[in-house]
Order: structure tokens, then sequence, then C-alpha cells
């Protein structure tokens, strides 16, 4: 039976269940939280986060992949904690997200995959748990944005590549549909030679345009129609449709699902006060208790669902190996 790391240790991949792919417990900026006392409440975050996740199995949920790289705040520690206590399993991530930060100037492909690599292979941060001995990554995260296919970008798209190369572990993308760069970074990953079908092409929900997302499918990838937080960036009803839009053409078994939900988020002044207030929602439950009735609602059938749910989130990880 093939395993995946979790932070609290490997587990066989057939517990995972009704698996959400790209979620946050907590976004934040190392350098503030280190820098000024009081802009991280990590007992509050915990409670909170605990809750969240234990009202999430409540509604179904078997498991949570929390995307957050070391370069937005990943805590290990807290993930453990969380995980632990709410008895989710919490698959987390190495890679470094998109954003243009002048260190990585100066580091080329291969020294930042050594560093990156031992998240994988002997574990993030140092964080020690009961089971496993160390907390190891289960997934590798890289993106691109507005500012489009930079080559910083494709830096950090190398290096996932050859990170996924080294290890097996599958990839998971962060794209703005607005400039189509999930076709980019399927190039640049096969450029490295990476295996297209081990990919999840992230936020691809954000668009309705059917020409695009087949283009993205075709080349063998997965796409994370996982933005189900964010109706602002593109309306749920319009989510809801391209999602059974895609099923009806045949393309059940290349997609999951996802809120890209946070509990904690200090990436505006608005997010930390709503945090600090406790009127920051729960993200966590929406897929499985509003989002599949009106994909029932739309025609997606009940083994469609499942394998939305359940069935492809397990292929994205029972598969090892790079090629």
């Amino acid at each position: 039976m093939t395993t995946i790391n979790t932070v609290t240790g490997p587990i066989e991949v057939d517990r995972l269940g009704f698996t959400l792919m790209h979620e946050h417990i907590a976004v934040s900026s190392w350098a503030m939280r280190q820098s000024y006392p009081g802009w991280f409440d990590r007992a509050t975050v915990v409670r909170q986060a605990v809750d969240a996740l234990r009202a999430a199995r409540a509604c179904g949920v078997g498991a949570l992949v929390d995307v957050t790289t070391a370069n937005i705040g990943r805590d290990v520690d807290l993930l453990c904690e969380v995980s632990e206590r709410s008895e989710m399993p919490i698959v987390a991530a190495t890679g470094l997200n998109w954003t243009e930060e002048p260190w990585l100037d100066g580091w080329d492909i291969d020294r930042l995959v050594d560093w990156l690599v031992r998240d994988i292979t002997h574990g993030m941060q140092g964080v020690a748990t009961g089971t496993s001995g160390r907390a190891r990554a289960g997934i590798i995260k890289c993106g691109t944005d507005r500012l489009g296919l930079t080559p910083l970008n494709r830096k950090l798209l190398q290096v996932a590549a050859r990170l996924h190369r080294l290890t097996g572990v599958p990839i998971t993308t962060h794209t703005n549909v607005a400039y189509r760069t999930g076709l980019l970074q399927q190039e640049v990953l096969a450029e490295e030679g990476v295996d297209l079908t081990r990919v999840v092409i992230g936020h691809c929900g954000d668009t309705s345009d059917v020409e695009y997302l087949e283009a993205i499918l075709r080349r063998g990838s997965f796409i994370g129609m996982d933005r189900f937080w964010h109706p602002q960036i593109h309306p749920t009803a319009a989510r809801v449709a391209i999602v059974a839009e895609l099923c009806r053409r045949g393309w059940a078994e290349r997609m999951v699902l996802g809120h890209d939900g946070d509990l904690y988020s200090d990436w505006s002044a608005e997010a930390l006060d709503q945090h600090r207030q406790g009127a920051r929602p729960w993200p966590f439950c929406k897929v499985a208790t509003e989002i599949l009735p009106l994909f029932r609602e739309a025609g997606v059938s009940e083994e469609q669902i499942r394998l939305l749910t359940v069935a492809n989130p397990r292929r994205r990880f029972e598969r090892r190996g790079s090629d």
C-alpha cells in the first residue's frame, strides 16, 4: 500500500478520503512575527484552526493539503499541533511561492534544491512527530501570477521540477488565469523532464474559458477547481457551471477541489483585523456543504463527485516516482 507524508507521519493513501487539495491554515510574514510581539497570536490561531478542522471532519472532509510554503509563513510546529488535536491529516508543502524576493536572485537552482529537498527527505524545520520522527512534506508548490513568467518565476518552477525528479513527490501550482500562466508552467516543467500527469495546475476554476482549460488537460495535467472561497474573483455559479461542463466533456477524472481558504492571514490589514476580532470565517466546509449540492443540481453524478473529492486526490499521491 502506498503511503503519503503528512505532518504527523506517513499514512496509507486510502485513509485520505474526501481531500481538499489547496488550502492554508495560516499565511503570515515570519519577519513581522519575529519583529513585533503581538503580531501573531499563536494560541488563538491554533484554537480556531482546531475548531475549523473538527467542523470540516464533521462535514465529511477526510484530509487537507496545506500549500503554504516557507516564504509565506509555513509553520510546521503549528500544523502538527492542529493536525493532532483535530485528528485531521494535513499534507504540507515544500517549494517556494512565486512572489519576487530579492534574496532569491543570488541563489542558483540546484543550491535551492539542495536545501528544499530536505523538507521531503529529512523533515521540515526540525519538527519531530510521534509517529515518523520528522514531519515531512508531501507535495511541492510553485507558481506564477500577474508578473507572468519572470526569470525568477522560471527558476522557481525549475526548482520544483528538480525536487520532483529527485523525490517523486507530486507538484501543485498557483496560477493567474488572466495571463494563461498554466500553459507556461506546463512548458517549463516539461522542459525539465516532468511527467505532466504528476502536476495539478491550480486555480483553474477562476475562469470559464473551456478552450484554455482543455488545452491544459490535453497535456495530461490535473486542474485545480480549488478557489470556492473566492466568489469575488469568479462567481460561485460560474465555478460550478465550468466543473459541470468539464464533467459532461469527460474530464471528471482530472479535476480536484479546494477553497484556497485561510484561517489566518496578514496579507492585508483588514484580514488581520478580522482575525483579531474573531470575525475571520472558517473556510473548509463550503465545498462539502454548499458546493456539492450545487454540483448535483447541475447534473454532476455521484460517481463523478466521488472522483472529484476522493479518487482523484488519492491518485495524486498513490503514484510514486518521477517518471
